[in-house]
């Protein structure tokens, strides 16, 4: 199971909450420019993090650069190399080379942003040096079963299978360079995508139609979100050796949450795999962040309803409230999130478990003087608790 890691706080969320390994961007060439925040230095305390707990990473290089920026990647993978990443997550076949002149040691996965679709293109990638190929989300899970049938099995297949899904083929979109001068391709997206739109006649200025009779225009292509965490069963039997989960531009808070849930459901698959079914306290799980819409994307052919013209914004039902940093004669000690008080009603989520229900009846600063809320963002605090929680459990609020 594959995680992001947007930023540190995310990559430190992901190994608590049960990630095989996590991706994450350098400063230059991935494709999330907003959450680049891997400098050179950060990047090796990253990588040695993940690796105590046995966790792996793989560093994006999967922008498609140009002439100038191609120039750049050699004394760019030297540097790469010193970080101890254990695989590079590659588009540009240029790219692809360089890395097999100047690492040639390196494990290189191929970017969905490839496009990948059948399964002669796979098996030349991997004739080519690549040892994993990222799906392209178009596929559906018979198309996914071909494509395992008929490529080398030392190949590994790996497949979404939850987070932000785009309105264009595999990611390869122009509609933000479009509008906003921002390339999608270097990881620059606005998400116009998202925004609503109306029709307007070239010699009606000013006068805007909904395309839809709707006042408020329409999303007319906003994608819905993935979420397959309740037939991970069928992607495993499709021939899918890793389960990507999206959101690099997403919270610390996403990234626990739904690492936990599919954490927890991949190991009861794993445990009875002909009798898997997943409990309900997981479907739940995934529905506790914030997300749009979900749908199974294009798994089982497809989708009728693949777009949610509505609105382009958030589903969002429960907020963080708090962080757990350790637990003390019978209180954690916790650092705020969101403002929450003394009577609220709490869930608490620990790594690699369940859910528990917890009242707040009291709430003390950390010099221990009586408090009625937690109004401040980082704060500490401390609140009673006659159970320890693991340090890094999450606090949450239901809107």
């Amino acid at each position: 199971m594959l995680s992001p890691a947007g930023d540190f706080e995310c990559l430190q969320a992901a190994v608590r909450f049960g990630a095989d390994a996590v991706y994450l961007g350098a400063t230059r060439f991935g494709m999330r420019a907003s959450s680049a925040s891997f400098t050179e230095e950060l990047l090796r305390e990253g990588v040695e993090l993940a690796h105590r707990a046995g966790v792996r990473v793989y560093l994006t290089c999967n922008t498609i650069p140009t002439n100038e920026e191609i120039d750049a990647y050699p004394a760019f993978l030297r540097e790469v190399g010193k970080s101890g990443v254990d695989a590079l997550i590659v588009t540009d076949l240029g790219v692809l080379s360089l890395v097999k002149k100047h690492l040639p040691e390196m494990e290189v996965h191929i970017s969905t942003q490839a496009g990948v679709v059948n399964y002669l293109a796979a098996s030349e990638l991997y004739q080519m040096g690549a040892k994993r190929v990222v799906l392209a989300r178009e596929l559906s899970l018979d198309d996914i079963a071909r494509i395992r049938e008929k490529t080398p099995p030392e190949l590994d297949l790996e497949a979404f299978v939850h987070g932000a899904m785009c309105v264009s083929f595999s990611g390869r979109c122009l509609l933000s360079s479009y509008l906003t001068g921002r390339d999608a391709n270097r990881g620059e997206c606005a998400q116009p995508c998202r925004w609503g739109y109306h029709l307007m006649e070239e010699k009606r200025p000013g006068l805007y139609f909904p395309v839809e009779e709707r006042e408020e225009g329409t999303y007319i292509l906003n994608a819905k979100d993935l979420c397959m965490i309740e037939h991970l069963d069928k992607l495993c039997r499709a021939g899918v050796t890793s389960l990507k989960i999206e959101g690099r531009a997403k919270s610390s808070y996403y990234v626990s949450v739904v690492t936990n849930a599919y954490r927890n459901a991949v190991d009861l698959y794993g445990n009875d795999p002909e009798h898997f079914e997943l409990p309900a306290w997981l479907a739940d799980e995934v529905r506790k962040v914030s997300h749009r819409r979900y749908s199974t994307g294009f798994y089982f052919g497809r989708p009728e309803e693949g777009q949610y013209y509505e609105t382009g914004g958030y589903v969002r039902g429960y907020d963080a409230a708090a962080l757990v940093e350790g637990y003390q004669d019978g209180f954690l000690r916790c650092v705020q999130k969101n403002k929450f008080s003394v009577g609220d009603e709490l869930e608490l989520l620990e790594p690699k478990s369940g859910v528990k229900t917890l009242k707040v009846t009291a709430l003390y600063s950390e010099e221990g003087k009586p408090l009625e809320s937690v109004p401040h963002p980082q704060m500490r605090f401390k609140l009673p608790c006659e159970t320890p929680a693991e340090p890094g459990s999450i606090l949450r609020k239901k809107r």
